[in-house]
């Protein structure tokens, strides 16, 4: 009872008892005061440099994987248009993008039992440290649902730190499965849990399954992470990920991003947004 009392603590140190229509209210104020001077040439820029450039489809192939990573390779962006963040794949792919990238970009997998992460800790250890080895950069796992509906914060948190530690230089982004949590209580819970755990992200939605992002959970998130800052003096990112395919609605979570957090948390070193159609979206309303 002592250890899961240390969980409990942390959380205790944050407002966690919020309400979603009020959260609800706050974003659509955000969005309909900021939105207009955000919707620029220069953000839609600065977005494309935020992007994880996902293919996660069960009919992946080596070729579509080599040829995916191709087209990031060429990449006929200019000095004011850089590059994807990262190229997000299943761990064994990762070391097929190694192969092909010559792109200054990142590589991503998930793993630990990406989507639902039920599966057994250890093999979500191994899963991670082979994506690793096979030259991922950054490593997306799904929090333990199950864990933290029954309030299990103890294995929940211990599992993220077990996953953390295999990662060594890589990063780790944790999704929370919005869509699942439903509630913004629970958002800002998962959040602080996988924070005070060593998630260097935390990622909205695997995109499997359950509803995608939402503004309001990027809301939640962004406030976890300011608040979380604000008390341990540690820097971490949002990845807002899940159905975000247009212009509109990639400069809303950028939108919210810059609010909450403010203009040093525009970059791909704390933003990210995981999407497959946004790029080419994103470059047509550029040109």
């Amino acid at each position: 009872m002592a250890e899961t009392n240390k969980y409990l603590d942390a959380l205790n140190k944050y407002k966690t008892d919020i309400k979603d229509e009020d959260i609800t209210a706050t974003v659509n104020e955000i969005i309909s005061k900021k939105f207009a001077a955000n919707n620029t040439k220069e953000a839609y820029k600065r977005i494309y440099s935020c992007i994880d450039l996902t293919s996660l489809n069960a009919t992946d192939t080596r070729e579509d994987i080599w040829n995916f990573t191709e087209k990031v390779n060429d990449f006929d962006g200019s000095s004011d248009t850089p590059n994807v963040a990262a190229i997000c794949v299943y761990p064994n792919f990762a070391e097929v993008v190694k192969e092909a990238l010559i792109a200054d970009v990142k590589i991503a997998a998930v793993a630990g039992g990406f989507p639902s992460s039920q599966t057994f800790t250890e093999i979500k250890v191994a899963e991670a440290a082979l994506a690793v080895a096979a030259g991922a950069d950054e490593i997306d796992i799904v929090l333990n649902l199950g864990y933290f509906l029954e309030e299990n914060y103890e294995e929940l948190s211990e599992e993220i730190s077990e996953i953390k530690d295999t990662c060594r230089d890589a990063k780790l982004k944790v999704i929370l499965e919005t869509g699942a949590l439903k509630s913004a209580s629970n958002i800002m819970k998962a959040s602080i849990l996988s924070l005070y755990s060593g998630a260097d992200f935390i990622k909205t939605s695997t995109g499997k399954g359950y509803e995608g992002a939402s503004l309001e959970a990027a809301y939640v998130m962004c406030t976890a992470i300011k608040e979380y800052e604000t008390k341990t003096g540690i820097k971490s990112g949002f990845k807002a990920s899940g159905g975000i395919s247009t212009t509109e609605e990639a400069v809303k979570y950028y939108t919210i991003v810059k609010e909450v957090l403010g203009d040093e948390y525009l970059s791909n070193e704390y933003f990210r947004i995981g999407a497959s159609r946004l790029a080419g979206n994103l470059i047509n309303s550029i040109k």
